[in-house]
This record gives C-alpha cells, sequence and structure tokens, in this order.
C-alpha cells in the first residue's frame, strides 16, 4: 500500500502531540512532520512533498481557511477546530472532513479513511482496515486558552452543567466547554456509561448502586429513567 504523505499544522503544541500520535496509529498514513507556524509548511506543500493537511482553523499567522487558499489544488486538507461556527465555511473550502476537538480517535480514523478514498481511491476499492481497537489512556479537553491532557483512568464522572461539563477526577475537577454528548462520544464504552442527561460514570469508579443511585466515593449520582434499562443491562452483562 502506498501511504498518503501527510503533515499536522497546530500552534497548540498539546494539540499537535495528539495528532501525530493519531497519524502513526495509522497504517496508511506517513507522517511527513508537524508544524506550529502554518507558514513554516507552506516550503514543502509546494515541492509536492504532501498530499493531506491536518490543519487548524485557529491560528495567528493565517487562518486555517486562508492557508487553504493559498494550497488549493496542491494538497487536500482535513480541518480541526474547537468551535463549531467554521463547519460551513470548511466545506466551502472543499476540506476532506471537519474535526471538533477534542478529537476522539475512532473520529480521527474515519476521516483519514475519507481522505483514503479521495486520495488514493484504488486502494479504497479493497476491504478497509479496521481501526486499531487500542483505546489511548487519555483524553485532551480545552479550558481556557490550553489543552489539558486527562487520564481515563483518574475520571470519576462528567456532570453536565449549563454551559458548560466539570470532569471529576481523582485530584480535581476540570471546566471544559464541551457538551454531554460529545462527552459521552469520546469516554469509550463499555468504562464509561451515561445514567442521566446531566451525568457520565467511570464505571469502575462506582462504590455500590442502592435502587436508582450510584454511590461515586462521597458523591450520590442519580440514574435517570431514560438510561436506566441500558445501564442496567451494560452492568449485568458489560456490553
Amino acid at each position: 500500500m502506498q501511504k498518503i504523505r501527510c503533515i499536522a499544522i497546530d500552534d497548540e503544541l498539546l494539540a499537535l502531540d495528539v495528532m501525530e500520535d493519531y497519524i502513526r496509529k495509522i497504517p496508511f498514513l506517513e507522517l511527513c512532520g508537524t508544524y506550529q507556524h502554518v507558514l513554516e509548511a507552506l516550503p514543502a506543500i509546494e515541492r509536492g512533498e504532501v498530499e493531506l493537511v491536518f490543519l487548524d482553523i485557529q491560528m495567528p499567522q493565517l487562518t486555517g481557511l486562508q492557508f487553504m487558499r493559498l494550497i488549493h489544488g496542491k494538497a487536500r486538507a482535513i480541518l480541526t477546530t474547537a468551535y463549531s461556527q467554521y463547519a460551513v465555511d470548511s466545506y466551502e473550502h472543499e476540506a476532506i472532513d471537519y474535526l471538533m476537538k477534542p478529537i476522539a480517535f475512532d473520529r480521527f480514523y474515519k476521516s483519514a479513511q475519507k481522505a483514503l478514498a479521495l486520495i488514493r481511491p484504488q486502494q479504497s476499492e479493497f476491504p478497509q482496515e479496521k481501526a486499531p481497537t487500542e483505546i489511548p489512556p487519555f483524553i485532551f479537553v480545552k479550558t481556557d486558552s490550553k489543552m489539558v491532557k486527562v487520564m481515563l483512568s483518574e475520571i470519576r464522572y462528567v456532570e453536565g452543567l449549563k454551559d458548560y461539563v466539570a470532569i471529576h477526577t481523582l485530584t480535581d475537577t476540570i471546566i471544559t466547554l464541551q457538551n454531554m454528548k460529545r462527552m459521552e462520544s469520546i469516554l469509550p464504552l463499555p468504562h464509561f456509561a451515561r445514567v442521566h442527561k446531566s451525568y457520565l460514570v467511570a464505571l469502575e469508579k462506582i462504590d455500590s448502586i442502592e435502587r436508582n443511585r450510584l454511590f461515586v466515593g462521597p458523591d450520590v449520582i442519580p440514574v435517570g429513567d431514560t438510561y436506566r434499562e441500558a445501564f442496567f443491562q451494560l452492568i449485568e452483562h458489560g456490553r
């Protein structure tokens, strides 16, 4: 298989580290470089050394959308951002895909498969390789102006509040501007379960269950009617 030559551009070093780790896990991608300054990537693209760019939208020198105009016809792009309002613009600029931060590996892999179908259509005619089953032991979440690594093993539960989400860990509470649906998509089953419209719980952190209440350390988490049946099936059967 001929690998797709790609680079990653993001002014946030932690976000760049996540993309580098993900790219190296995908067998049909070849990482040719990472860049924090968008214009530094331009010479490699101009020389035809790059086929695919993982590109952050919000950057100080040029936005990702402005950079796409510079490289039009020279490389394809997958855009990444923490801001959903750019979704329409990304497709108007012919981006392959649009990834919302924090990016789950399975979602990143699906995006890479889209790139494979467009850049190597002859290879995508064959059965697609299954995504590696390894789950990274951490996620990155955006807090204020930085990305924070959160170890999955340290999360006790996630609480949805009015305009943000609180991730309660063994040692801290981390506030992030995510919604519960997004957190549910990046926290892997069967280790985490949605038990209420406002709560996601790490199963291994549950000390006891009493009717429709979960005891997680000193905290009591309600089980909502909508989630009760699926939760207790997960507890009984592990799926």
